[in-house]
């Protein structure tokens, strides 16, 4: 291959702007706004109803919107952790292989585009069509909550409803990458959607199964514990240590941390973790921040290493006319 002078950035802007307003103008993605938008605004509305009843002198009403349940509605995080995957790989699971099956994608590259700029071009433009979607949703849950409830958010809700946007724009990015890397590997659309879909669902459903399978076979747990009814510490922790390598276990811990302030430690929690703690007391936002950083850090990690998987297999493919 020849080498080249100039940015790796060059012509990225370009593709970006074509491939945002395709997204925006798609009829896919007007499905997808939508299905969003009535699932997360009944969620809210159903939390909403419970929470006139409370008090408002609760100093976190607002951001119960986001974690509070009804028994016929799951809470608006759930919602957000079985749909925002589903709209990333909408996004993104025929964005190289169909530049192929339309016959495109020599020509795209004939141009002064390098094959970079173009995966990166195409991964901002899905990316910003996500953030698009998300704060929308975000601003209307504020807006509905300000209707309803009376109650103007804190300085501090804000600050952990945006921090809030960045793990579940982070979240969307890891499966977007996902299904680009599809794309990447697979020629045939509906091949790469359904590859998606299945790591999707490994590592969202399977995947935390699987790992209380292997801590158990790796810490077996003696008699004596069993009869006395005593975790085994080492089985807890590669358990989630494993659990933690899938992006839903990550995304679930992370907004809980920030959304609910009483959130101290994620998991099993020992007496010696809460030693010393005023039960019920919320932690400050800095606090908060600093325990999610690890679950945040994990999310950036993995889109980013996706993203570059997908860019040395693209970087091999062979472009013909």
């Amino acid at each position: 291959m020849a080498r080249r002078s100039g940015s790796p950035w060059k012509g990225s802007d370009i593709v970006f702007a074509k491939e945002f307003s395709d997204h925006l103008r798609s009829p896919r993605m007007l499905v997808l706004q939508w299905l969003i938008l009535l699932t997360g605004i009944g969620a809210v509305f159903m939390s909403i109803q419970g929470l006139r009843t409370t008090t408002a002198s609760d100093p976190f009403l607002f951001l119960r919107l986001f974690t509070d349940a009804r028994e016929s509605m799951p809470s608006f995080l759930s919602v957000l952790a079985f749909l925002i995957p589903l709209m990333a790989i909408g996004l993104g699971f025929d964005s190289i292989n169909g530049e192929f099956n339309r016959r495109t994608m020599s020509r795209i590259l004939a141009q002064p585009i390098y094959r970079d700029a173009l995966l990166i071009g195409k991964f901002a433009g899905g990316l910003a069509t996500l953030a698009i979607a998300l704060v929308s949703l975000w601003l209307l849950i504020i807006g509905l909550g300000l209707y309803r409830l009376g109650v103007p958010p804190s300085g501090e809700e804000v600050a952990r409803g945006f921090v809030f946007l960045f793990v579940a724009l982070t979240y969307g990015g890891v499966w977007l990458s996902v299904a680009m890397l599809c794309s990447v590997v697979c020629r045939s659309p509906a091949t790469s959607a359904m590859a998606a879909l299945g790591a999707w669902l490994l590592l969202s459903l399977l995947w935390p199964l699987m790992g209380r399978f292997i801590a158990e076979i790796v810490y077996p747990a003696n008699e004596v514990a069993l009869l006395l009814g005593l975790p085994n510490p080492q089985q807890i922790g590669l358990q989630q240590t494993l659990a933690r390598l899938s992006p839903a276990t990550l995304f679930g811990e992370a907004v809980v941390g920030i959304l609910q302030p009483a959130t101290r430690t994620f998991g099993v929690v020992f007496a010696s973790q809460v030693r010393g703690a005023v039960a019920g007391a919320p932690l400050s936002f800095m606090q908060s921040l600093l325990l999610i950083w690890p679950q945040v850090t994990g999310l950036v990690a993995g889109m980013i290493f996706v993203f570059s998987a997908s860019y040395m297999s693209f970087q091999r493919q062979e472009v013909r006319a």
